[in-house]
């Protein structure tokens, strides 16, 4: 399925009083859920779209929030936060896809276990709609945990690294 057809089902829900909307072809699924009015802690209407390839094609699941509004937001390309271990930085997946901890299966990894790294430094690639987004670390440390495995999926927000920004 392509974005201008996944386009024209998200107007398709947003204008009727549907709920829902769930269409599957080739092995690719969409399912798009129109989202309650803004309640009082508020949080805004919309639509998400969810997008998946069927279990036994190879490929991966994206997320994609679709605000019902014209404009959208650029989410920032990496989101550290303490961790709870005190000094350690998150790096976090900025949206759902599939991790890559290199550019091509062949390659060696961006980085490794106890590897020094600068901050701006692309750390892993997350796959999201046949787009490969490049993170980059927003800290300069050394890489203290390695969070997730090549070619797993991934969700917005999952850590993904554990820098030391001491070390």
């Amino acid at each position: 399925m392509n974005e201008k057809y996944i386009k024209k089902l998200i107007r398709l829900v947003e204008e009727s009083d549907i709920d829902s909307l769930e269409v599957s072809s080739w092995g690719r699924r969409v399912k798009i859920i129109q989202r309650a009015p803004a309640s009082s802690n508020g949080h805004a209407n919309g639509t998400v779209v969810y997008t998946s390839t069927a279990p036994s094609a190879p490929g991966s699941s994206a997320l994609i929030p679709a605000p019902s509004t014209a404009s959208s937001e650029a989410a920032p390309a990496v989101t550290p936060a303490a961790d709870d271990t005190g000094r350690l930085v998150a790096v976090k997946s900025p949206m759902v896809g599939t991790f890559y901890a290199a550019p091509a299966p062949d390659a060696q990894p961006y980085v490794s276990l106890n590897e020094k790294i600068t901050a701006g430094q692309v750390v892993c690639i997350v796959e999201a709609m046949k787009l490969m987004n490049e993170i980059e670390s927003e800290v300069s440390g050394q890489v203290a945990k390695i969070m997730v495995e090549n070619a797993q999926p991934v969700e917005f927000g999952q850590v993904l690294f554990y820098i030391d920004p001491a070390g």
